[in-house]
């Protein structure tokens, strides 16, 4: 059987991309392509960088590995790029637009979806407000464009799996189509407790952009005065450590063991944004920690509130701060935490995968 695998873009190894992983070694033989790649973003990985990418051209144009939005009106054309026709099974992992890469009429096409485009659905009127005025009307116009690709693109899949109840309803939403959730993989036997006794700090792990919302936990912790130990970077950072006080502290960007050492020693994880599924709450309560989160996204099928968690309503510093309030009168037991991670562990993930691949080939070979 010939089986493409196919990523949106490979930057980084987040959440996305350990799906893409998990895909790879499910089908050691596949052929992987992404339309753009930075060879640094799978050196953690094993799997990945022992495989041969298959890139778009426009890996080749200036600063496609840093700034790949300037191609963004180019994507399209870079998916439509790759023959996949002679493929038995295609398989997109894709936030992006790679569900509209053409296969041949009796090539099997599922899409693992993270989510549907952000900034040319749900999360347009935020991109657009952050535009320069100049360019507003290009924007527009640009985004019309590929909202009717990206709507066009979902009806060349056969089967999509949303990554949550969360996205599977976006999908509806968006592209009229139904969906399976399975959750991505979460991985529960390196994110662990610890032997360190929790210490007086909370912590946030994630991107410093505008969606995460790291300004209200700022805030709210400014208000409260209480400690805060942020880990991560972005287009944000400067503004944030300009409003912060000397109770917040930035540690940029680090390894993996240093994040589970945050954990395992923090009292909670903070998380304030509307996240599509959101692994890094998973990975706190593997942990054995709680978390404190908004209510709203994948959160709501990932923490339990009261048990594993606190939830806040509103996406404000008010409403955190009444959170963290209510967190600090409540006690969390941490093999409660654990035991719903393992719900999302990466074995669970790649039993349910592999189970709804070959069902759906075995359907559509009859």
């Amino acid at each position: 059987m010939k089986v493409a695998i196919v990523h949106h873009y490979l930057v980084a190894l987040r959440g996305g991309e350990r799906v893409f992983e998990l895909l790879s070694e499910i089908f050691p033989e596949a052929d992987l392509y992404t339309l753009i790649m930075d060879p640094n973003a799978t050196k953690n990985s094993k799997i990945l960088s022992e495989r041969k990418i298959n890139t778009s051209f426009l890996q080749r144009l200036p600063l496609a590995r840093k700034k790949r939005e300037l191609y963004f009106p180019l994507y399209p054309l870079a998916v439509e790029s790759w023959d996949l026709t002679d493929y038995d099974l295609v398989i997109t992992s894709d936030s992006a637009c790679v569900k509209g890469v053409i296969t041949g009429p009796k090539t099997l096409h599922i899409c693992y979806c993270h989510s549907p485009m952000r900034f040319v659905w749900d999360m347009y009127f935020l991109h657009l407000k952050s535009a320069p005025r100049w360019s507003r009307l290009g924007v527009r116009l640009f985004t019309h464009y590929l909202r009717q690709f990206d709507f066009l693109a979902a009806q060349r899949v056969d089967y999509f799996i949303a990554n949550s109840k969360h996205i599977a309803n976006k999908i509806k939403k968006y592209y009229q189509r139904e969906a399976t959730v399975i959750y991505p993989p979460v991985d529960t036997d390196f994110f662990v407790p610890g032997d360190k006794e929790t210490e007086d700090f909370y912590i946030y792990v994630g991107a410093l952009t505008p969606y995460k919302r790291v300004d209200i936990i700022v805030e709210a912790f400014n208000r409260l005065a209480k400690p805060l130990k942020i880990i991560g970077s972005g287009a944000e950072i400067r503004k944030l450590k300009k409003i912060s006080g000397n109770n917040i502290e930035f540690l940029g960007n680090v390894d993996r063991e240093s994040v589970r050492d945050f954990m395992q020693r923090a009292k909670a994880l903070v998380f304030a944004a509307e996240e599509d599924f959101g692994i890094t709450p998973v990975e706190a309560q593997a942990c054995g920690k709680p978390v404190i989160a908004y209510a709203k996204g994948g959160v709501l099928e990932t923490v339990i509130d009261g048990v594993t968690g606190v939830l806040f309503e509103e996406q404000s510093a008010d409403s955190l701060i009444k959170a963290i309030k209510r967190f600090e009168q409540m006690k969390f037991d941490p093999q409660k935490c654990r035991e719903n991670a393992l719900r999302f562990s990466r074995a669970q993930s790649k039993k349910k995968l592999k189970e709804f691949i070959y069902n759906r080939l075995a359907v559509w070979n009859e």
